[in-house]
């Protein structure tokens, strides 16, 4: 929950307004930076813009700190600051070999330190971030038309066996298939009428990696394609993609029958610190709920609640990857990508099973 509106965060950013630094941050997509609202670079068009109400949340998007207004300052003083120089320095050398021992002897702070000081500001370890940026470089090479050796060498991985074992399970498809904008790899989807209301299930060939719920089938269609943007999205049918209409079929039997959840393959696609929040929130049994903190602490990251708020937020699978049962420590519901109302409903469900 903010303290202000879309309206009056955009009024905030327009007007440079210093009052809502360290409450909301926004990134420039086109230039891969993020900014606190008074920053005094030239203002983006709106539509290459997107709001964010923490740091780690734009750094979960993939955006990194801007170097004129540091919007990272105010979050933990003096270490924060130098935690954010590290940061830009892993950025300007993600190719390069860059050990713990270095970085700590680069910023005159002992190895344990600044592994502990990084982890909670970012919500990974610096090697994790460095990984996270070397990847983005990988991608936008094989954007950029590369070829895969010469891009899999350039963004610093030494070998193609090194590239498939690390980015297994991050692209969501295969390094050719990313390099034409995931052009050939084909996503089938199919919509189902739910006791929560509309939903769009896809899958690739590994297992669903796309479940979402709305209230009309083009707006769905229209996230599905902003998602995997240059994949082949084929219409699911009885015939072509029977297993979508049995787990959607199964799907919709949970929500209305009750019984256990069904068993269902997933591609998970994300960072590997929201591969953490993921697989963790998949273990907690049903009928029971985790605050923030506790999902932080949960995945060794203690420090990282508002970085796991954030992977919360941007899971794509409803309902198979269970973020609905995290509350805030005051046990609000807190925000639900698919409306608080779905929340409520689907941990009444599961409470009242629990106690049958």
């Amino acid at each position: 929950m903010t303290d202000y509106t879309e309206k009056q965060a955009w009024k905030a950013i327009t007007e440079r307004d210093p009052t809502y630094d360290g409450k909301l941050y926004y990134g420039v997509m086109t230039t891969g930076v993020f900014c606190r609202p008074s920053c005094p670079s030239r203002p983006a068009k709106r539509a290459n813009m997107k709001l964010f109400t923490t740091p780690q949340a734009a750094m979960e998007a993939g955006l990194r700190p801007c170097l004129r207004c540091h919007p990272m300052d105010n979050a933990g003083g003096k270490i924060g600051r130098i935690m954010t120089k590290v940061a830009a320095y892993i950025d300007g050398h993600a190719g390069e070999s860059l050990s713990l021992t270095h970085l700590a002897e680069k910023f005159s702070l002992s190895p344990a330190h600044l592994q502990k000081s990084f982890k909670g500001q970012f919500g990974v370890s610096p090697k994790a971030y460095q990984n996270a940026r070397r990847l983005e470089g990988l991608k936008q090479a094989l954007k950029d038309g590369d070829d895969i050796s010469g891009a899999i060498y350039e963004a610093g991985y030494g070998s193609v066996s090194r590239v498939y074992e690390q980015v297994d399970g991050r692209i969501g498809m295969t390094l050719s298939a990313y390099r034409a904008g995931g052009q050939g790899e084909r996503i089938a989807y199919a919509y189902g009428q739910t006791a929560l209301g509309l939903l769009l299930m896809a899958a690739t060939d590994r297992g669903v990696c796309f479940l979402h719920f709305g209230e009309e089938k083009t707006a769905l269609r229209a996230q599905l394609e902003k998602e995997y943007p240059h994949a082949d999205l084929v219409p699911g049918s009885a015939e072509n993609t029977p297993e979508l209409e049995a787990w959607i079929a199964a799907l919709d039997h949970y929500l209305t029958a009750g019984g256990s959840s069904p068993d269902i393959p997933l591609h998970l696609n994300g960072t590997a610190f929201q591969m953490k929040v993921w697989r963790f929130l998949m273990g907690v049994p049903e009928g029971t709920v985790r605050s923030y903190s506790e999902v932080a602490e949960a995945i060794g990251a203690p420090k990282a609640i508002r970085a796991a708020a954030s992977a919360c937020a941007a899971n794509n699978i409803a309902l198979l990857v269970p973020c609905h049962r995290v509350l805030r420590r005051d046990g609000g519901l807190g925000g639900y990508r698919w409306g608080e109302e779905r929340k409520r409903s689907l941990l009444d469900q599961e409470r009242q099973k629990d106690r049958v």
